[in-house]
């Protein structure tokens, strides 16, 4: 008889050890499987949860999504600096015509800007956009027109202030005719990311922000009404 009760007790502790073992083993294994398998997936594509850029935009978000939350867009944004004075962030402290002289893309431009004496124009001015030519787009210039307006201060006043909308306008608003400071109109088409201006000039890199403007990288110059 206590034979028998022995053994009944020893199976039943047997069996309740093994109970509580397998229960705290599920318990364990539900708690990390959303890690586990997060970190599975991770492995086997070779991706991170983690941001792909500096500026913590996804390299996959569409160009639409960086637009409406306030981000650069475009192709082009790329050769920007990621960081430093002349990254996205340095030129979002600086008014625009020192924004500018920052970035490597407009070196160009700001000599334009400084021969014209605009710098403390633009610098002082409040929410206005610019369309920024790249330094390409004025080596589209032949260089013997380009000296000429250089050497124009009145020519080059008129080309530069065409290139300035007194307005801020936002990726959202940017359709559509603008009166330039110039007095002239500029005629924006299309909608992100592919904008086009004047019918030939294409916006390589929008939204682009600084202190006191908003900027669009385009390449090609724009001319104003003679």
């Amino acid at each position: 008889m206590t034979s028998r009760t022995s053994r009944r007790t020893s199976l039943a502790a047997v069996l309740v050890a093994g109970f509580l073992v397998t229960g705290l083993s599920a318990c364990g294994s539900g708690g990390d499987s959303k890690a586990g398998d997060s970190s599975t997936r991770a492995a086997s594509t070779g991706t991170s949860s983690a941001p792909a850029t500096g500026s913590g935009t996804p390299a996959t978000e569409p160009p639409a999504t960086q637009a409406m939350a306030g981000r650069p867009f475009g192709a082009a944004c790329s050769a920007v600096p990621k960081d430093g004075s002349g990254s996205f962030a340095g030129m979002a402290q600086d008014p625009v015509a020192t924004a500018a002289s920052n970035n490597p893309l407009l070196s160009t431009l700001v000599t334009a800007v400084k021969q014209a004496g605009l710098v403390d124009t633009l610098n002082s001015a409040q929410n206005i956009t610019v369309f920024a030519p790249t330094n390409d787009a004025f080596a589209k210039l032949p260089k013997k027109d380009l000296d000429a307006v250089l050497a124009d201060k009145e020519k080059l006043t008129k080309i530069l202030t065409y290139h300035v909308v007194p307005q801020r306008l936002e990726p959202t608003g940017l359709t559509g005719g603008h009166k330039t400071l110039e007095t002239h109109d500029v005629t924006v088409t299309g909608a992100v990311p592919d904008f086009t201006v004047n019918g030939s000039a294409k916006v390589l890199c929008g939204g682009v922000q600084t202190a006191n403007a908003t900027v669009y990288i385009v390449d090609t110059v724009l001319m104003p009404a003679s």
